[in-house]
């Protein structure tokens, strides 16, 4: 177990390479642990940015940086915190930590300094899950979102209600323990009323929730067909990048290929699977099995099949097949070859020449988006465990209005 006294030091900017880097340096010695490091002499100004160079313990200068001292509590830690901006290049920053240890600082833990900041009360709990998911976030509305509980629009909401709920507590327990002085300071009607308010709003937060968890964690789309029916094309036209091997050659893809993309608004991963078809080279066979059990959790499938070819009865079996057992879309493939076969709701398309696509992309959001859920708007709820909490004060309420409500109840 680490000490939350200890001042820690870690590379705060992301992994790689790049123009600038950043060493945060956190804790009550930050500053003079800091001062042993650079070539300046005195005290560093209070958020101040300070030209200087980091010399190494022989005194040798390895590096021109901007040295920046936030002294608590005003700080992102709430603790003395020293920002040291200097080149990008990981081994002036790892160079940089290890002084900084070598000066007695500790290597942060993964977390750490978020962790200091709710420690020490500059975020609540929720504004600190909102720092990773800011960090973690991929499309536009996840960042939006995230920014927003970061801000402290979910910690409002939740210390709304609260206060609410409080106010009533107080005015029950005055009733409750004052009855022989003639006060009420709640009827039973009144209460039920202010109880039914505040399971509006609960029930609010709740109503949004599933569409939080789509912004948040994101939905999977698995990609299937037999071998050479297009799946790896169709999944680099969609993912924008070249990321699967596209070749003549059937059973090309052997493993299963994902893709992070943005589909207007939503977080979705892509699966490129192994053609499914029965083989008796081992490694294929893998491949196959993987992409049943893709199937199996994706929440929409593309079941793809060759449009330049007449329908086969197995794909005709596939389609009946797939169809009953999980929310799919048929695609037909290879449109700019001509079209040998048509179905009600199939989607034609081709990889080579875009042709379908945009509308493909147009059915896929229509077929994620259930519920008529407008996914541009900012859910209040990301988080699986918030909305259990939420859930959890939502169902105290309905049982304490139940217990106001009834024959001999506490008022």
């Amino acid at each position: 177990m680490f000490s939350t006294d200890d001042t820690i030091v870690a590379i705060a900017s992301p992994p790689g390479r790049g123009g600038i880097g950043i060493v945060r340096l956190s804790g009550r010695d930050a500053h003079p642990i800091a001062s042993v490091l650079i070539e300046r002499t005195g005290a560093l100004e209070p958020r101040h940015a300070t030209l200087t160079c980091i010399r190494s313990a022989d005194q040798i200068a390895i590096d021109q940086v901007v040295v920046t001292y936030f002294p608590a509590p005003a700080s992102y830690t709430g603790d003395d915190v020293v920002e040291i901006s200097g080149h990008g290049s990981p081994v002036i920053l790892k160079g940089i930590v290890r002084l900084a240890i070598d000066a007695g600082a500790r290597l942060a833990e993964p977390g750490e300094f978020t962790l200091r900041a709710f420690l020490n009360g500059r975020m609540d709990l929720m504004q600190a899950e909102a720092v990773g998911d800011l960090i973690e976030a991929v499309t536009p509305l996840q960042a939006r979102t995230a920014f927003d509980q970061l801000q402290g629009t979910l910690t409002r909401i939740i210390g709304e209600i609260d206060r609410t709920r409080f106010d009533l507590v107080a005015r029950l327990e005055a009733s409750v323990d004052f009855p022989d002085e003639g006060y009420h300071f709640l009827e039973p009607a009144s209460l039920a009323r202010e109880i039914d308010g505040i399971i509006a709003r609960t029930q609010a937060l709740l109503l949004n929730a599933k569409q939080g968890r789509l912004v948040r964690e994101g939905l999977q789309i698995a990609i299937v067909g037999k071998p050479n029916v297009g799946k790896s094309s169709l999944f680099n036209s969609l993912a924008g990048a070249a990321r699967a091997i596209v070749n003549e050659q059937p059973g090309t893809t052997r493993d299963l290929v994902t893709e992070t993309v943005d589909l207007d608004g939503l977080r979705v991963t892509l699966v490129d699977t192994a053609g499914l078809r029965e083989t008796v080279d081992p490694v294929e066979s893998e491949g196959v099995e993987r992409s049943r059990q893709a199937l199996k959790i994706a929440d929409l499938v593309l079941l793809l099949i060759d449009g330049s070819r007449p329908l086969a009865t197995d794909d005709a079996d596939a389609i009946a097949t797939q169809l009953i057992d999980n929310k799919t879309l048929i695609v037909s493939t290879k449109s700019d070859l001509g079209q040998m076969w048509s179905r009600d709701g199939a989607t034609s398309v081709s990889a080579l020449s875009g042709l379908g696509l945009e509308t493909l992309r147009r059915r896929i959001f229509e077929a994620l988006d259930v519920d008529g859920v407008e996914h541009r708007e900012r859910p209040e709820i990301t988080n699986v465990r918030h909305a259990a909490l939420v859930e959890q004060a939502q169902n105290a309420l309905v049982r304490a209005r139940a217990a106001v409500t009834a024959p001999g109840g506490p008022l």
